[in-house]
């Protein structure tokens, strides 16, 4: 079993709480959903006293799949979704690369953006306008990076050293 979101927060918990005899519950992180500003965190129950490594290693997955999760579709260029898997981050940089070393000679490109529902073309015509979006697909990947070490950073983890 995995943290589950839980929405109704109002601040950050983190910390180990005990609510039963022998049942605890772990509590990490704080957010707000976009669209409806609901403040959320993520919560798991154990029936044991789980040690604090165990935790770290658990929250640190959770994070680190919501980093991937927000890199992968968590990118818009020009309001279209962009789907930044591996593959696609690998041909991007391909193209762009090319681009760059051909002096635009290589242009133009066309990619594929939006969803599968909604597949948006983007044909890109100039290294310039290539290059924004790119660059700007590398500047949110560090972004979103960066985020994940943060909430990491910030845990205190005596907090999770429930006293019985």
């Amino acid at each position: 079993m995995k943290f589950d979101k839980i929405f109704g927060a109002t601040e950050r918990q983190d910390g180990l709480y005990k609510i039963g005899r022998s049942k605890y519950e772990a509590r990490f992180g704080f957010g707000k959903d976009e669209k409806t500003g609901a403040g959320y965190d993520y919560r798991k129950q154990y029936k044991y006293k789980p040690e604090v490594d165990e935790l770290k290693d658990e929250i640190f997955e959770l994070v680190n799949e919501e980093v991937d999760k927000t890199i992968l579709s968590g990118y818009e260029y020009d309001g279209k979704m962009v789907w930044l898997s591996t593959e696609n981050q690998f041909n991007y940089k391909a193209a762009y690369d090319l681009a760059v070393q051909t002096g635009g000679a290589s242009l133009p490109v066309t990619l594929k953006l939006g969803t599968l529902e909604e597949p948006e073309y983007v044909t890109f015509e100039d290294v310039e306008t290539f290059s924004a979006f790119y660059i700007g697909a590398i500047k949110f990947i560090q972004k979103v990076l960066e985020e994940g070490w943060n909430e990491k950073d910030k845990v205190d983890w005596t907090k999770f050293e429930c006293d019985e």
